[in-house]
């Protein structure tokens, strides 16, 4: 628990001496707003702009929310299923594979098609970036269980029910909290991507809005947000694991790599 919170000091004190050499840097050098705004006219345009920004926030929230909440419950769903039955390990992988490596931005256009221009076709973008992650690092962990913990339980007569909640179940747990910091991040790219293709509303139509009139100071008013947003969502997921799984905390063994989009 020290150790993270020392982490989070060290990440806020980086994060504000940042800032701090960015409005330095664009002052002395007097960059132009319209390549660079200094951190303080971003924050004014934040200030100035904040009801639409949080308006536009809160939609680009419920979108997020919306499909990483169906990636999670579909996502251990086919987990428990891949684990426990191998034929429908060799059906479902692969077409969880193809619906990982075909680009979202591709499919956004169809989805629009298909959906219509609502948060639906947004949430389902998000869905598909937010569940394989889920997927891979539950079977992982699921499936790193010691054979001779099986072994065990077995001979002791546990049913296929005792050892699932009893053993396999804790086991996944830190590698099943890894997938979800993954996978709410991927959702906020997903949302985001969908409001970029298609949509009249949320941070990523802001962001469309602002390129298209050369706003730059808006333009990164609504990433500051947008990266606020993603930052909130990750923090809630990592408070939720140091409750949930205390003994976890400071195993870095979750990979991001494999999970582009």
């Amino acid at each position: 628990m020290v150790e993270r919170f020392k982490e989070l000091g060290t990440i806020t004190f980086s994060l504000i001496l940042f800032t701090l050499l960015w409005e330095v840097s664009v002052r002395l050098l007097s960059v132009s707003e319209f390549l660079l705004p200094a951190p303080s006219v971003v924050a004014l345009t934040i200030y100035e702009k904040f009801l639409p920004l949080m308006q536009n926030c809160l939609v680009t929230f419920r979108e997020t929310i919306y499909g990483f909440l169906m990636g999670l419950v579909l996502g251990v769903i086919s987990a428990i299923m891949i684990v426990y039955s191998r034929l429908l390990q060799n059906l479902l992988y692969p077409l969880i594979l193809v619906a990982q490596i075909v680009p979202k931005v591709a499919i956004a256009p169809l989805l629009l098609i298909w959906v219509g221009y609502g948060e639906m076709s947004k949430v389902l973008i998000a869905f598909l970036v937010s569940w394989f992650p889920i997927i891979v690092t539950t079977v992982q962990g699921m499936r790193m269980v010691q054979p001779e913990m099986l072994d065990l339980v077995r001979s002791l007569q546990a049913s296929d029910w005792q050892v699932f909640t009893k053993v396999r179940l804790p086991n996944a747990l830190p590698h099943f909290f890894g997938g979800l910091k993954i996978a709410i991040t991927l959702a906020v790219i997903g949302a985001i991507i969908g409001e970029f293709v298609g949509g009249n509303t949320g941070l990523g139509y802001l962001v469309m809005v602002a390129n298209y009139e050369v706003n730059t100071p808006f333009m990164f008013a609504a990433l500051v947000v947008l990266s606020a947003l993603g930052l909130v969502l990750y923090g809630v997921l990592v408070l939720l694991e140091m409750w949930l799984i205390p003994w976890s905390i400071g195993d870095d063994e979750q990979e991001m790599t494999g999970f582009g989009m």
